[in-house]
């Protein structure tokens, strides 16, 4: 088992939470993991990236070769799309589909999403409004990360258990919300993987 994972996103949408979750999961799962720096959290609208790598035997780099990742987890669909170089033919692109408009020369959503829905293996969802409908606006990053799960190749139960112990010290409300927000992105993934 590997799995090379790219992170995606804007300063302030949660990737340090994704990323945080994902390796407790892996971790808990008896698998390796390197996680590269993340870049950009320190400005609030900046971009944001991090690799993440996991197997099951050791893994010798932080970072992922050009073609080489299995996935792109993203927040923000033109961050998604700035890493489409490292992703192999057969990986999968997750991105929200809700811009975090903070350039002035952004590019129109059509000509975002035309180009994400050219890619044969992709999920895009609109993760702010999900999270809003169930009451957790906050909780958008966890939408994504739910809609990724079935591609990481780790356990969905090892996911919830590292959200539960990510978010514990916030409280039981602030858990669940984001195991309802978690739960609602694995749902649609699993209805609309071709």
């Amino acid at each position: 088992m590997k799995r090379d994972i790219i992170l995606a996103g804007v300063g302030g949408q949660g990737i340090l939470s994704i990323a945080a979750t994902i390796g407790m999961a892996a971790l808990d799962s008896g698998l390796h993991m390197k996680q590269a720096e993340v870049h950009g959290m320190s400005q609030r609208g900046g971009d944001v990236s991090s690799n993440l790598r996991i197997a099951d035997h050791e893994i010798a780099s932080d970072l992922i070769p050009y073609g080489q990742a299995d996935l792109i987890i993203s927040v923000e669909p033109m961050e998604s799309l700035r890493y489409l170089p490292h992703l192999s033919e057969k990986g999968w692109l997750i991105t929200n589909t809700r811009p975090f408009v903070n350039i002035s020369n952004y590019p129109s959503l059509d000509s975002l999403m035309a180009e994400i829905e050219s890619l044969q293996n992709h999920i895009a969802l609109n993760a702010e409004e999900i999270a809003k409908k169930l009451g957790a606006a906050r909780s958008a990053n966890m939408v994504i990360l739910g809609a990724a799960t079935p591609f990481l190749e780790i356990a969905s139960e090892k996911i919830r258990k590292a959200i539960r112990n990510l978010f514990a010290r916030k409280g039981e409300d602030i858990v669940k919300m984001n195991l309802e927000a978690f739960e609602a992105g694995y749902t649609f993934a699993l209805g609309h993987m071709n």
